[in-house]
C-alpha cells in the first residue's frame, strides 16, 4: 500500500495593511484573533467603505510592516522606497465591511491618506480597528492546499497559478485537491497552534488581481467556477475556493510543519 504522504505547511503569508500585497513569512506567532500584526490596518474610501484588492490593485505591489513595539508603520513602495511613521490615531470611524457588518476604528493621521490617495487618484484613509486583526474577513486564519491550486491549474490549462492571489494565511502539501473542504468541523494540531475548521471561503474579485502588481489577465474566479460550480458560505452562495479556520490553542506556525487532523469532525460551535 502506498504510503499517504503527510501534510505539511509550504507557505504562509501576511499583509499588516488590508489591500496591500501579501508578504511570506518563515514563521508566525499566532494568537486568537490571527497571526501577531496580520491585517492590522485598512483602508477606506471617502465615505468610509473598505477598499480592498477587489476595488484595485494600486497598492499590490506595496508591502507593510507594522512594529507594534515600538508603534511604528512602515510601506515599502514597488520601487523600493519606505515611508514610516508613528501610528497616531485621529478620529473615529465605522468601516462598511462588505456590507456584511461594520469594523469600529480610528483613523491613523501621518503622510498615508497623501500616500495611498496618490495611488488611486480619490481621497483614501488608513484605519486601525479597535481589534487586534481587525482587517481579516470573517475568522482568524485561512487555508489552502497546494494541490487545489495544482488542480486549478489543470483544469484551466494554465502551466501554473500564484497561489499568492488567494491571500491565504496557510498553505499545505500533502493532500488531495479540494481535500481542505472535507474538514468543516475538524481540529487541526499544526506547529504550536491547534486550529477548528469553519467553512468555506467565498471568493471576490480579489483572485483576478495579479498578486504582484494588481493587474487583470488570469480571470481566476470564472476559471473556479467553470469546474467547481457554485456553493453555499457563511457569506451566501458563491464561488468557494480554500476554508476559513477559528484557533482554538495559539502558538508558533512555521514552514514545514504538519497539520494533523483530529480523527473526527468537533461540535462546530458559531
Amino acid at each position: 500500500m502506498t504510503p499517504v504522504p503527510a501534510l505539511q505547511v509550504t507557505s504562509l503569508t501576511t499583509t499588516a495593511i488590508k489591500g496591500l500585497g501579501v508578504v511570506p513569512r518563515d514563521e508566525v506567532e499566532l494568537t486568537r484573533t490571527g497571526v501577531v500584526g496580520d491585517r492590522a490596518f485598512l483602508l477606506v474610501d471617502a465615505e468610509g467603505n473598505l477598499l480592498s484588492m477587489t476595488r484595485t490593485g494600486a497598492w499590490a505591489g506595496h508591502t507593510a510592516h507594522y512594529a507594534s513595539e515600538s508603534g511604528t508603520l512602515t510601506v515599502t513602495c514597488p520601487d523600493g522606497t519606505a515611508v514610516t511613521d508613528e501610528v497616531r490615531l485621529g478620529a473615529a470611524l465605522e468601516v462598511d465591511f462588505f456590507r456584511h457588518h461594520t469594523v469600529p476604528g480610528r483613523v491613523v493621521e501621518g503622510p498615508w491618506a497623501g500616500l495611498f490617495s496618490d495611488r488611486v487618484g480619490q481621497p483614501v484613509r488608513l484605519v486601525r480597528p479597535d481589534a487586534d486583526n481587525g482587517g481579516v474577513d470573517l475568522r482568524p486564519v485561512t487555508l489552502l492546499g497546494d494541490a487545489s491550486v495544482a488542480e486549478l491549474a489543470r483544469r484551466s490549462d494554465l502551466d501554473a497559478v500564484d497561489a499568492r492571489r488567494f491571500r491565504m494565511t496557510l498553505g499545505f502539501s500533502g493532500g488531495a485537491p479540494h481535500a481542505e473542504d472535507t474538514w468543516e468541523g475538524r481540529t487541526v494540531r499544526v506547529g504550536g497552534a491547534v486550529l477548528r475548521v469553519e467553512g468555506p471561503v467565498k471568493r471576490c474579485g480579489a483572485v483576478n488581481r495579479d498578486p504582484v502588481d494588481g493587474s487583470g489577465g488570469v480571470r481566476a474566479l470564472s476559471l473556479i467556477k467553470g469546474y467547481r460550480g457554485l456553493g453555499q458560505s457563511t457569506l451566501g452562495r458563491g464561488v468557494l475556493f480554500g476554508v476559513y479556520a477559528d484557533v482554538l490553542a495559539p502558538g508558533r506556525i512555521a514552514v514545514g510543519d504538519t497539520l494533523e487532523l483530529d480523527a473526527e469532525p468537533a461540535a462546530l460551535s458559531h
